[in-house]
């Protein structure tokens, strides 16, 4: 799925340091292209606009266009010139034919073939855009004619499934009017596309992870840590908690593979300093449709001094429930309405969730307003609890007085990860251990001994009702995955017939990600009965965070006792959770399934999902 690592080649400019950048801005030295100038309001209900294709055919181009957000020209792969690609704008019960030409230059350090995916959309398999799956591809000079009935209303997006391309630019927001009234009113509609864009090639950003997975990792326990932990825990504790997270070879501040130390953070593709901006009138509603099109970043998004009422994730309606502030996992979109009065500019604020950067801009009643950005917030730490290892900070309290260090090559499957055999002690050997409230989680046989898994989770739980890291009260209302109920009922009505469960599995050091410690290279397909209703289970057995999304069929997850909640095409998996969905495999042909997380796709995070009569 990948390109060999090539250079840039010549002709960027010169690096300046980031401060002399900035000072340069100041002064007025911005370059044109930058990235740092607001780019046309992106109103939705503005169809004249020049970044907005509406109707039912669409002619899209993918080449590769000179782009210019840190000071440096690197090639972005765009579509028909921009990035992000232009919004597109459908309407349900219509049929939509696009035809997306590939014009990628000989020698492209992008490669020779390209592709689109129509994230979260119901079509077809051969429509899906997937080489290797759905289609060959689309090679240079070709045009593939996507065509399919629009069958769903809502907020989505599109992105290339080929290599890399997606952290290279080549991703667009997609709007669907419905055929049937919204149950919501709104004056303006903007789109706010977030994104990650890295001045590296994308495939070198990848070997840099093989080789060095913590190089973003600049915040690493230091000796004052230690003596202010100790201070506020007690010594025993703290000296427990570092010796378990040194047999993990881990950080419990590694929240992210890749952070704002390589990355810039964009919103509609313009920088935090270019401050793109969303106009209103005071008194009006504001419709504010987001959408998490980065490679590897999660956000947690604010607009200080405005609530937010949310009331449609992943393109479908959910009840309003009116927050200060969500996090959106890679892929998702929360359409939310704001009514912003009493006072000329407000700021959105998206933060990374390891909080070392941020991308912002404004609503505003007109141009060239500004609103203060509040400071990123302090940089959150994991616990053994956050990863399913129970409820306490340094494990110390686990029931039995049993030895961690012992553990570390059972049920958390060997977390040494000089290759330890971890069959000795694997996860089987701790299935009947009780901790707290309940038996241990077992684990596939395939994780055991395995090379590709340095840890297991002990003891996860949904936490639907889980801000998550960084979140947990921090004195805002913060939208929670319990908080998120479909405004219908569960559409299919049938009780699962089987079940399937997976477990997310990975190695940090080596920076390999699989699902039950197989990657997918080596993994057979999961096999669906066409019509039938059953139920995934996911247990994330890492210390990451996962969105998990399957193409062609939607997922219904389930609140913690097993009954509907919500409908959504991409389900997020933090650390030591256990989550279940329903699909209806109600479409022949086969999908992928994967981790919405660009390089551990690559690395192995993927599977095929056949759908067989």
């Amino acid at each position: 799925m990948s390109f060999p690592p090539r250079d840039w080649g010549s002709g960027s400019l010169p690096a300046p340091s980031r401060r002399r950048f900035i000072q340069g801005l100041a002064a007025g030295g911005a370059v044109a292209g930058l990235g740092l100038w607001p780019k046309p309001l992106w109103a939705v209900k503005s169809p004249d606009q020049k970044n907005v294709l509406a109707g039912t055919r669409f002619d899209l181009t993918i080449g590769e266009t000179p782009m210019n957000f840190t000071g440096r020209v690197r090639p972005a792969i765009t579509v028909n010139g921009t990035v992000p690609a232009p919004i597109l704008r459908w309407r349900e019960g219509t049929t939509v034919d696009l035809f997306v030409s590939n014009a990628l230059p000989a020698g492209s350090i992008h490669g020779h073939q390209t592709s689109i995916h129509w994230h979260g959309i119901l079509l077809p398999a051969n429509m899906d855009g997937v080489p290797g799956l759905s289609f060959d591809g689309i090679g240079r000079g070709e045009t593939y004619h996507y065509r399919f009935d629009v069958r769903q209303g809502g907020t989505y997006w599109y992105h290339s499934h080929s290599a890399f391309q997606e952290q290279a630019g080549l991703y667009g927001a997609l709007i669907i009017d419905p055929a049937e009234p919204e149950p919501f009113s709104y004056d303006r509609d903007y789109v706010v596309l977030l994104s990650d864009w890295t001045d590296l090639a994308p495939d070198d950003l990848f070997a840099r992870l093989k080789k060095m997975s913590d190089h973003d990792n600049f915040n690493k326990l230091t000796v004052g840590d230690f003596v202010r932990d100790a201070q506020r825990n007690g010594l025993s504790e703290t000296i427990d908690d570092r010796l378990m997270w040194g047999q993990m070879r881990m950080t419990p501040t590694d929240l992210a593979d890749v952070n704002a130390n390589t990355y810039t953070y964009l919103m509609n593709g313009t920088t935090a300093l270019g401050n793109w901006t969303g106009l209103f009138r005071s008194g009006e509603k504001v419709r504010l449709r987001f959408i998490n099109g980065s490679a590897m970043t999660y956000f947690d998004v604010r607009i200080p001094g405005l609530k937010m009422t949310v009331v449609a994730a992943d393109g479908q309606y959910v009840h309003p429930v009116s927050v200060d502030e969500f996090r959106i996992a890679v892929a998702e979109t929360f359409d939310v309405i704001v009514e912003p009065s009493g006072q000329d500019a407000f700021t959105i604020f998206a933060q990374d969730m390891g909080r070392t950067g941020y991308v912002s801009g404004t609503l505003a009643t007109r141009e060239g307003l500004r609103a203060p950005i509040p400071p990123v917030d302090p940089v959150p730490r994991l616990t053994m609890a956050d990863m399913g290892h129970g409820g306490m900070g340094g494990m110390d309290g686990m029931s039995g007085g049993h030895d961690m260090s012992a553990m570390a090559g059972g049920s958390m499957a060997g977390m040494d990860h000089s290759g330890h055999d971890m069959a000795a002690m694997g996860g089987s050997a701790m299935a009947g251990m009780e901790h707290g409230d309940g038996a241990m989680q077992s684990h596939p046989s395939s994780e055991e001994g395995n090379p590709l898994v340095d840890m297991q989770t002990m003891s996860p739980a949904p936490k639907l009702d889980d801000p998550g890291i960084g979140l947990r009260d921090n004195g805002r209302r913060v939208l929670t995955y319990a908080d998120l109920r479909s405004t219908f009922p569960d559409p299919d009505g049938r009780a699962p017939g089987r079940e399937i469960e997976l477990h997310l599995t990975g190695h940090m050091e080596r920076f390999a990600w699989s699902f039950d410690g197989i990657k997918f290279s080596d993994a057979a397909p999961l096999r669906l009965n066409y019509g039938e209703r059953m139920r995934i289970v996911l247990v994330n057995d890492t210390m990451m965070t996962h969105p998990i999304h399957l193409h062609g069929m939607w997922s219904d997850v389930e609140d913690a006792d097993g009954r509907f909640q919500v409908r959504k095409h991409t389900v997020d998996m933090p650390p030591g959770t256990k989550r279940s969905y329903r699909v209806r495999a109600d479409a022949l042909g086969r999908w992928a399934f994967h981790c919405h997380l660009l390089y551990h796709m690559e690395a192995g995070m993927f599977r095929e999902v056949a759908v067989r009569e």
